[in-house]
């Protein structure tokens, strides 16, 4: 079975050469085409330091909303934790929701204890500087 298989590569590595060579071969042999557009002249240079300039700017500010985006989900999944290692707060009935350092809590949650004790989580958790109230209490 090994042989088997070690015939079966030394072949495929023998065909690929082969279509590599018979390609440079048939091909101009690295010669450029007579239709190749070059890149020299200093107006070309110009305009693709420009445009690279345009592409870096895009890709910072892609970045920062990367990096906003993973900074919020953090503050969320924190909060969440705290809840859910919390044994007063029921954190499935409470939606965690983060902008910036400010996060808004709703949902409904069986106690004024628990309405209190899922804001406190909250408000202490690093990172959040408002804590937006919609929790509504079972009555």
């Amino acid at each position: 079975m090994r042989y088997l298989a070690r015939l079966i590569l030394v072949v495929l590595l023998i065909v690929g050469a082969s279509f590599l060579l018979l390609g440079y071969w048939a091909g101009r042999g690295g010669q450029p085409s007579p239709n190749a557009i070059g890149t020299a002249g200093s107006t070309s240079t110009e305009r693709a330091r420009e445009r690279a300039a345009e592409l870096g700017e895009k890709a910072a500010a892609a970045s920062a909303k990367v990096q906003e985006t993973v900074a919020e989900a953090g503050l969320t999944a924190k909060i969440k934790a705290k809840m859910a290692l919390d044994d007063s707060v029921k954190a499935r009935s409470i939606d965690v929701t983060t902008s910036g350092s400010v996060v808004t809590l709703s949902g409904t949650v069986r106690s004024v204890p628990e309405h209190d004790r899922a804001v406190m989580l909250a408000r202490e958790t690093a990172g959040v500087t408002h804590v937006v109230d919609h929790l509504r209490v079972e009555r």
